[in-house]
């Protein structure tokens, strides 16, 4: 990218506002590295997709963020709306809490690698998610680069969206972890009717988990066998999981240990369409989309990153 002219796309309050406090040593090691750049930093939520458009509709080529799983989401976002979206490359400066999509890609979490790679010639061209689900009553559609959720993970994600977030990433970090253990004393698995290809079931769920990247929430591997190129999304199916059953099996999820256990199931498939009597949170990316019902798509090969 070093020879190509960027629009850095900055979030200041991801990482529980570290990003806004370390944008001057961020754009110091961006020059560093020898990226050419210009930048502008988010102000709200979905700001971020519009920057992305713009930018890439004015003639921009390449694109980086600076933020979390949220912020990748909304530029990838913006530049899939974008007709010239064939032609962007999206790089990532990993800033965010979890920084999920990052570790999915293999992009390293240290400082140094984590901008050096950005002037390399390492390029991936991955698969990309679409959501349609029900947001206030309007139908929605959004693309996902990692990770969507109907359940458990969902329910999660609507509590984090809730915590402080200015006390900077550690204790972002750990807030989180109370916060989803709090979720897990609460939560009642719900019935889905779960349209996979051409299957069809209903059961009894703790969650339902399409991948297209390995990791999500706090480093979880959720969905170890995923991959980002493959045309498949990989569904990973939790049963009639109990909470304390659920608590045991906690540790596990960071791992990939959780594969194999019997009321955890996976597959791979290219649509799935979840339903429920009630209306379910739908997340995606770590971030609260709507609500079921909702279907979910793979396109294959769809946006370049930088790795």
């Amino acid at each position: 990218m070093s020879k190509q002219y960027a629009k850095v796309v900055v979030n200041p309050v991801a990482g529980g506002c570290s990003v806004g406090r370390d944008w001057p040593g961020i754009s110091r090691q961006l020059n560093d590295v020898g990226l050419s750049f210009d930048y502008e930093f988010t102000k709200g939520t979905g700001h971020a997709i519009e920057i992305a458009r713009q930018a890439a509709d004015s003639g921009y080529r390449c694109l980086v963020v600076v933020g979390g799983d949220g912020t990748v989401n909304e530029v990838a976002n913006g530049i899939l709306r974008s007709a010239h979206s064939g032609n962007i490359i999206l790089g990532i400066v990993s800033s965010g809490t979890a920084d999920s999509f990052a570790r999915s890609l293999g992009i390293a979490q240290d400082k140094v690698g984590a901008r050096s790679h950005l002037t390399g010639q390492g390029r991936a061209l991955i698969d990309v998610g679409v959501v349609q689900c029900w947001s206030q009553g309007r139908p929605l559609e959004r693309f996902f680069v990692n990770i969507a959720d109907v359940g458990f993970g969902s329910a999660v994600a609507d509590a984090w969206k809730r915590l402080p977030n200015r006390f900077g990433r550690s204790i972002n970090h750990t807030l989180r972890i109370v916060e989803g253990l709090r979720c897990l004393m609460t939560h009642r698995n719900k019935l889905m009717k779960l349209h996979i290809g051409e299957e069809v079931e209903a059961i009894f769920s703790c969650d339902v988990v399409i991948a297209n990247g390995q990791y999500f929430a706090d480093g979880m591997q959720i969905a170890p066998h995923a991959r980002l190129d493959d045309g498949l999304l990989d569904v990973v199916i939790g049963g009639d999981v109990g909470r304390f059953e659920l608590l045991k099996i906690w540790p596990t999820l960071y791992n990939g240990g959780h594969i194999g256990h019997p009321k955890i199931r996976e597959r791979k498939a290219t649509t799935i369409t979840i339903e429920s009597d009630e209306q379910l949170l739908v997340e995606a990316d770590g971030v609260i989309l709507g609500e079921t019902p909702a279907s979910f798509r793979v396109i294959p090969s769809t946006l370049t990153i930088v790795v």
